[in-house]
């Protein structure tokens, strides 16, 4: 069946079909790259809005030991206000993050069905000739960079090691300034 559906496929077809799904795969990368950059913005906002709710709810327990009535009602409007940006900054940067990981994997589908395509498909005679040099250059130690698979998951691992050490960096400074207050 396989043979009959080649047969019935002219190879300019599937030289196009195989282009067109290397532009899907750089577009779903530039996608997953653009959620990231909202991700970390998310993160830095919500890292903002978290030091504005402690130092309103600080300002606020200040108030309160002076026994200011006025100062401490203010605090407090302005530490519900402060909470509830949290909590739809913490939903945000869920959703984001759950669409990151989604877009990840779809981009990592992508780039396996291209990779299986381009292994699958006639070869012109061109094409066997660089096919088998690429073949020696991954042998001699060499990458190909176009479908190195490897190199991806890496940059994923490290960039969601990045973040995770930023989280506990700021967790960390958080902890300190809430002990410090």
């Amino acid at each position: 069946m396989r043979s009959a559906l080649d047969a019935a496929t002219p190879p300019g077809d599937l030289r196009d079909l195989a282009r067109q799904m290397r532009e899907a795969v750089v577009e779903a990368r530039v996608a997953v790259q653009e959620t990231r950059e909202a991700v970390a913005r998310t993160e830095r906002e919500l890292a903002q809005e978290r030091q504005r709710l402690a130092d309103a709810e600080r300002r606020g327990r200040l108030a309160a030991e002076i026994q200011d009535h006025e100062t401490t009602a203010v605090a407090q409007r302005f530490a519900v206000k402060h909470r509830e940006r949290v909590g739809v900054l913490e939903k945000k940067l869920a959703a984001e993050q759950d669409e990151l990981a989604l877009y990840a994997r779809e981009l990592q589908e992508m780039q396996a069905q291209l990779a299986r395509a381009e292994r699958d498909r006639p070869l012109t005679d061109a094409e066997r000739a660089a096919e088998r040099a690429w073949r020696d250059l991954q042998a001699a130690g060499g990458t190909r960079p176009d479908v190195d698979l490897k190199d991806e998951l890496l940059k994923s691992q490290l960039d969601r090691a990045a973040r995770e050490a930023a989280a506990d960096r700021q967790l960390r400074e958080l902890k300190k300034k809430l002990k410090r207050d």
